[in-house]
Parts: C-alpha cells; sequence; structure tokens
C-alpha cells in the first residue's frame, strides 16, 4: 500500500504541478487539489481493493463519478488537466468486461490525443499525451491489481492455515479411532471373560488379566504416537492379536495368510483394516465365524474378513462403524488403493486391495509445513511394544 500510494500520489503531484503553471487564482487552485485528492482517494480506497461490488451498480455509479472529475476540470484548466484521464483508463479496465473495457480504454485515449489537438495542433504533443495516458492508465491498472491480488494472498494464506488445522484434527480423530478402538474393544472383551472365569478358572482369569494388561500398554503407546503422527503396524502382529481376540470371544477364526515381505505403507493399511473389521465383528455382530484372508499378487496385495450372523445396529447407537470404514477408505485412497464392502443378512464381507508399487500424488497446493503422507505429517518414530513374554521390543518386530 506505501508503493502504490507513493506512485499515485506522484502522479497527482504532477497534474497538481502543471495547474499551478495556470495563470489562475486561489479558488481554481483549491478546486483542482480537491479534485485531484478524491480522484487518489476513489483510487486507493474503492479499486485497489476487489471487494466483489466493482462491477455492481455502485461500481458502475463510482466509474461514472470518476469520468466526471477527469473531463468537467478540463474545461477550467485545459491542457494542464490531460495527464489526469490516465486514473479513468485504468479504473475501466478495472470494472468493465474485458472487450469493453478495452474498447472504452482506447476511446479515453483517443479522447485525450482529440483534446490536446485541440489545444496545441502539434502532432507531437498529441503523440506524447497519448502514450502518457496508455502508461498512467496500465500502471494504474497493475497497481490496483497488485493491491487487490495482495489482499487475496493473505486471506489464502489464512485459509490454509484453517485447512492445515483442520486436517490435522481429522488425522487425530481417525488415528484414535483406528488404534485406540480395536485395544479397547479387546480390553472389554477380555475383563467379560475374567469376570466369568474368575471362580471357575482362576489361573486362566489370571492369564487373561495379564494379556489386558500388555493390550493396555500397547494402547498407552498407541495413544502417545497419536499426537505426533501416524504409527507403522505389523501385519504379523496384528493377526496374532485378532486371532487371540477373536478366539477370546468365542468365534471360530480362520486365518488364510500368504504373502511376502510387503511394503511399510502396504502393511500398515492392511493391517489398521484388520483392526477395524475385528473392532467391527467384536462390537456391531454377533458372529460365529471369522474368515481372514490376505493374499499378494505381482502388483498388488488384499485382505478379506468375512463373518457371519450380523446383528442389527439399534437405532440410537452411535455411527462408530460407518465412520472407521470411511477411515479405512481414506488411508486405502492414499497409497491408490480402495475398500469395498459386502453386507448381507447372514455374511458381512469387508475388502481392501492396495497396490505394491506407491505411487501416491500429493495435492498441487499442499499447506507448507505439512509433508504429504497419507495424514498429512510425517511418520513418527518406532515406539515399544511388549511382546507375550513380557519383554519390550521394537514396534513392528514379530
Amino acid at each position: 500500500m506505501g508503493v502504490v500510494t507513493a506512485v499515485f500520489a506522484s502522479i497527482s503531484l504532477i497534474g497538481f504541478l502543471h495547474v499551478m503553471f495556470l495563470p489562475v487564482g486561489p479558488v481554481a487552485i483549491a478546486l483542482s487539489f480537491t479534485c485531484i485528492a478524491v480522484l487518489m482517494a476513489m483510487q486507493l480506497l474503492w479499486y485497489g481493493r476487489d471487494n466483489g461490488r466493482l462491477r455492481s451498480p455502485l461500481g458502475y455509479g463510482v466509474l461514472a463519478i470518476q469520468a466526471a472529475l477527469v473531463y468537467l476540470p478540463i474545461l477550467i484548466f485545459g491542457q494542464a488537466w490531460v495527464g489526469m484521464p490516465g486514473f479513468l483508463a485504468g479504473s475501466v479496465l478495472l470494472v468493465l468486461p474485458t472487450v469493453a473495457a478495452w474498447v472504452t480504454f482506447s476511446l479515453v485515449v483517443l479522447s485525450m490525443a482529440v483534446a490536446q489537438w485541440l489545444f496545441t495542433q502539434a502532432p507531437v504533443d498529441m503523440l506524447y499525451t497519448s502514450i502518457s495516458t496508455v502508461t498512467t492508465g496500465l500502471v494504474v491498472y497493475g497497481l490496483s491489481r497488485l493491491t487487490a491480488l495482495v489482499v487475496e494472498v493473505q486471506e489464502s494464506r489464512a485459509e490454509i492455515a484453517r485447512m492445515a488445522v483442520l486436517r490435522e484434527r481429522l488425522r487425530f480423530a481417525r488415528d484414535l479411532h483406528d488404534l485406540l478402538g480395536y485395544s479397547l474393544s479387546a480390553i472389554s472383551l477380555k475383563i467379560e471373560l475374567v469376570h466369568r472365569l474368575m471362580e471357575k478358572s482362576p489361573q486362566e482369569a489370571s492369564d487373561q488379566l495379564l494379556e489386558i494388561l500388555e493390550i493396555s500398554r500397547v494402547a498407552l503407546s498407541d495413544a502417545r504416537t497419536v499426537a505426533s503422527g501416524y504409527r507403522e503396524l505389523s501385519l504379523e502382529e496384528e493377526c496374532r492379536s485378532a486371532v487371540s481376540v477373536l478366539s477370546a470371544a468365542d468365534i471360530q477364526v480362520q486365518l488364510d495368510s500368504d504373502h511376502l515381505d510387503l511394503p511399510v505403507q502396504v502393511s500398515t493399511v492392511l493391517a489398521t483394516v484388520l483392526r477395524e473389521g475385528v473392532t467391527n465383528i467384536l462390537r456391531h455382530s454377533k458372529a460365529k465365524r471369522c474368515e481372514i484372508t490376505i493374499r499378494q499378487t505381482q502388483d498388488h496385495a488384499w485382505i478379506e474378513i468375512v463373518n457371519d450372523d450380523l446383528a442389527v445396529r439399534a437405532r440410537n447407537e452411535p455411527s462408530s462403524g460407518r465412520n472407521g470404514l470411511r477411515n479405512l477408505s481414506v488411508r486405502a485412497r492414499e497409497i491408490g488403493g480402495a475398500v469395498t464392502v459386502e453386507q448381507q443378512p447372514e455374511l458381512f464381507r469387508l475388502r481392501a486391495e492396495v497396490p505394491l508399487r506407491l505411487e501416491r500424488a500429493v495435492p498441487r497446493s499442499q499447506p507448507a509445513g505439512l509433508p504429504g503422507d497419507p495424514d498429512g505429517v510425517d511418520a513418527v518414530a518406532r515406539g515399544e511394544l511388549v511382546d507375550d513374554r513380557g519383554q519390550v521390543v521394537a514396534d513392528g518386530t514379530d
């Protein structure tokens, strides 16, 4: 704004100095100063901000007032005022549609050339006035657009910041659901099992309590990683955990896993799908059988979870299962995969397929400071988990 104001003030000062050299009285000088001040104020305060009203009836009215301030003083100050229509030439480019704007711009330049010819009848003066009007008009137009663009950029940066906060909130909520939902469901299930075993089988109840302790430690580690970023999951570890939890729930499990070493992102997505699938079975079904199939082809890897006897959700029950499936779809799409769901009266099938060659596209308008992983943040260093023997091992270790 300082640069634009200085340029417009310099253009206005040149026009005012031309008037000062005329043999006119103080009233005429004051009138010229007032007209110049109004023109500059209109250019800075109205045309310098693209507020969406430039092409409204009010905008056209302001343009008409500016045309009057440009042309009528010529009747008083003559040749000394022929430099001021540059403001009008720049304004018509801002207000009018493209074709009409350039036609009107040309007419303004031509009118100043004609006016100069009437005053001096010198071709050189006429050419100089035409070039001066074109130059001033383009400078006024460019600087006015520059000011409006700066305002738009500042608003866009604020919007990008808001979107970054929103993305982080979505990532946080998605990770909380995916990482903690399974652990909490398993803890609830095993506590119910312990309650039933306390009297008839104390030793087995004690073993289940140890497993609850281990699951709670894993949940604590997961909760700590959520605040930092997305956590890598071991598909093999999730398979063993899923079999253990489903068996404890008296669900007959058949695991058929045939795959080689998968890329970390692929393994993490499939492990997340397995977690969500098992969580949904525990929370939303009365399944007696569950089949888990994991396969790897040359270009893709996929997991399929099939269970029977799906319970009907109560109307007042929150749709956490739907949210979980949406989260899985988001994670799979980020690496070029897809999640499909097939629901029948006595069958529920969850399938996720992801490519082994990841060609993830980073958004063009990605906000600064948000790396381009699926959740918009960098992966954090591996945490620590507890194995079946109670020893601390690195996350991802079989």
